[in-house]
């Protein structure tokens, strides 16, 4: 796992921390806000600790993972174990072993204007102006839903 490397995206939000979690994590809302990384893109699963959760394009295709922690408006870990590829799931292969486990964990601030969101998320070398840039993206939408309420 040389190639990983450990990045910290965050974004002051002028909304109450309940308000940032439920828009992150509610399927209507995330899908909006993710958008930035691929449009039409969605979840199924459980955010509950233990849950095993797929992070999916509208092909199909996407990320494996389990939620290794959740402490409701505090913090939530993202612990991706494998790829799905053309309907088959990849846990075990070199190419995934070369990265997993890698974390995205998101801990929720309470602050006088709000909350302040913190994303630490382990990243490839080969992704990682991709997700710099994209990741300024989702918060400023992020931040947009959350601000207006919706």
């Amino acid at each position: 796992m040389d190639n990983i490397k450990k990045f910290r995206f965050s974004a002051s939000i002028d909304a109450p921390v309940a308000r940032v979690w439920d828009t992150m994590l509610a399927v209507e809302t995330y899908e909006r806000w993710t958008a930035a990384f691929t449009e039409g893109s969605t979840y199924e699963g459980s955010w509950s600790k233990g849950s095993r959760i797929k992070f999916l394009a509208p092909s199909g295709d996407g990320m494996i993972a389990e939620i290794a922690d959740n402490r409701l408006h505090e913090f939530i870990s993202i612990r991706h174990i494998g790829m799905i590829s053309n309907g088959v799931e990849d846990t075990e292969s070199e190419a995934v072993q070369s990265w997993a486990p890698a974390y995205e964990n998101y801990t929720f601030q309470s602050t006088p204007e709000g909350t302040l969101l913190i994303i630490d998320q382990d990243i490839t070398e080969d992704s990682e102006q991709y997700m710099t840039d994209t990741w300024a993206k989702a918060l400023t939408i992020l931040k947009k839903l959350c601000e207006a309420g919706v």
